[in-house]
């Protein structure tokens, strides 16, 4: 995915992540990727990472468990 430069970063990718979920490519109660691999796949820093998925923790689209991580609700 190449990001717009204009857009935030965070938003970006929570906005495909937001749609990879849509599509199904996760089902409810799999575990979601981290934000290390994600940072890696999207080539980001971890905390822009952090910040898209925590906008979909906010939507009620992943809930976090500590310690094993995120996961698809």
């Amino acid at each position: 995915m190449e990001l717009d430069r204009s857009i935030p970063f965070a938003v970006q990718v929570a906005d495909d992540l937001r749609r990879r979920l849509d599509a199904g490519e996760w089902k409810p109660g799999e575990r979601f990727p981290g934000t290390v691999a994600l940072s890696a796949e999207y080539d980001i820093s971890q905390s822009t990472a952090v910040r898209a998925v925590g906008v979909l923790v906010s939507e009620g689209r992943l809930r976090k468990v500590i310690p094993k991580g995120f996961f698809v609700v």
